[in-house]
């Protein structure tokens, strides 16, 4: 007769099974709210496009560039700290980060925030193809778990003649916006051709990649 398997002790049981019913609740909380790392009214507008609830906060963070940083790897770590910054300070949440710059021959383009330094930037997108890095996190503040992916998007604009770029500063005062223009506004009408897989990308939210990854946190949309 072969020897019976060595008892269990109840107790070890019983903490295992809390510890297992904690474990897949923080894995999958279906009262965990969303937040937007942002107070942006453009992002915010892209994410009503879902249908869903959420709220809105603005992370407060130092986004100047580090020594030697590719426009790929600032976007991305940027939107992480964003998003880790909001998740800090809350339980039982995931919490969006998003960061964009746009990129004309590996020169980044920031907000030009007067005039005269939008005047420059459209002047220098003129006939050019302009690459938009945005970066995109989805931190989880119950397991500091978190994705991120870097989506690019180009955009080739026409050639603009120092009328065009006047009359259509004027008009818009795109001077708080990356590259001097706002593509779900006029600034559509610089452009001469849109590259890219997502057109929620341009203003700074990929919805796509953005829906794969709550979906990942057993978060659906539908």
């Amino acid at each position: 007769m072969s020897p019976c398997p060595p008892r269990v002790p109840r107790g070890f049981l019983y903490v295992f099974l809390v510890f297992f019913v904690s474990f897949v609740a923080i894995l999958y909380n279906p009262d965990m709210k969303l937040i937007l790392a942002s107070t942006s009214p453009f992002r915010k507008a892209i994410l009503d496009k879902l249908g869903i609830d959420f709220d809105t906060a603005s992370p407060e963070i130092d986004e100047a560039a580090c020594d030697n940083e590719t426009p790929q790897q600032l976007v991305e770590r940027l939107s992480i700290e964003k998003a880790k910054a909001i998740a800090d300070k809350v339980d039982d949440a995931l919490v969006i980060g998003s960061d964009q710059v746009s990129v004309i021959k590996n020169e980044i383009m920031g907000k030009p925030h007067t005039h005269e330094n939008a005047v420059k930037q459209l002047k220098k997108a003129s006939g050019k193809t302009v690459i938009f890095y945005t970066g995109l996190c989805l931190y989880n503040s119950a397991t500091k778990q978190y994705q991120s992916e870097v989506v690019p998007f180009s955009v080739v604009f026409r050639e603009l003649d120092e009328q065009l770029i006047e009359s259509y500063l004027q008009k818009e005062q795109p001077y708080n916006c990356a590259g001097s223009f706002k593509s779900e506004a006029l600034g559509i009408v610089l452009f001469d051709k849109l590259e890219g897989d997502d057109p929620n990308t341009l203003m700074g939210l990929p919805l796509i990649r953005l829906v794969r990854m709550l979906e990942n946190e057993s978060f659906f949309i539908l």
